[in-house]
């Protein structure tokens, strides 16, 4: 069995990405990259999502002489011509600090009607290979901005998405249906392929 690592610490991620690649029958190992606490955190220098990805897959195909894969992702509102975009979460400053962005964007679009409030989810995500080999696919979920947050499910900027076609927003999903329409889930099964083809 192969082993695969991811570059993120967070184990909800880790835990979606095994979900994907063992409902798609790959029976690789996977790791996060708490695995190897030595390697520091990327920064995140590009100025789009593939090319975080990238930096991060990368960063850590080399550290460990392991396949690596590594996303990049965040909220794009088409009245602020894309914004916050890779600045998702930081958009008030401080990273990671979810309330503190939804508040500021919550303020930026206060006076935008129903109609102007289109946004999406984008999602990259890269697999790198030692020798320097990469590929990048994306995944994206549609919406509508709402003008207050409803749910206590997910995190970031979900409580106030709500998908194309539905009337909950993605705070309000079950972590299922979240998985089977998000960005991010797109995202992870598209890398598939990539990975049969590249990884084995």
């Amino acid at each position: 069995m192969s082993r695969l690592i991811l570059a993120t610490r967070n184990a909800g991620k880790i835990t979606e990405l095994h979900a994907i690649l063992a409902a798609a029958g790959l029976g690789h190992e996977l790791v996060g990259a708490d695995a190897h606490p030595e390697i520091p955190d990327v920064k995140e220098t590009g100025v789009t999502f593939a090319e975080n990805a990238l930096l991060k897959a990368h960063t850590l195909a080399k550290a460990t002489g392991l396949p690596a894969i590594a996303d990049d992702s965040g909220l794009c509102v088409d009245v602020l011509g894309g914004a916050p975009g890779i600045f998702s979460a930081r958009w008030a400053g401080r990273h990671g600090d979810d309330q503190a962005n939804l508040a500021l964007l919550l303020a930026q679009l206060a006076d935008i009607d129903a109609p102007h409030r289109a946004a999406h989810f984008a999602c990259a995500a890269a697999l790198a290979l030692p020798d320097g080999t990469e590929r990048v696919v994306e995944g994206r979920l549609r919406g509508t901005l709402r003008h207050a947050p409803s749910g206590s499910g997910g995190f970031g900027y979900d409580p106030i998405l709500q998908p194309d076609g539905d009337t909950r927003t993605c705070a309000e999903l079950t972590a299922d249906e979240k998985n089977a329409i998000s960005h991010r889930g797109q995202a992870f099964r598209a890398l598939v392929p990539v990975i049969r083809e590249l990884v084995g």
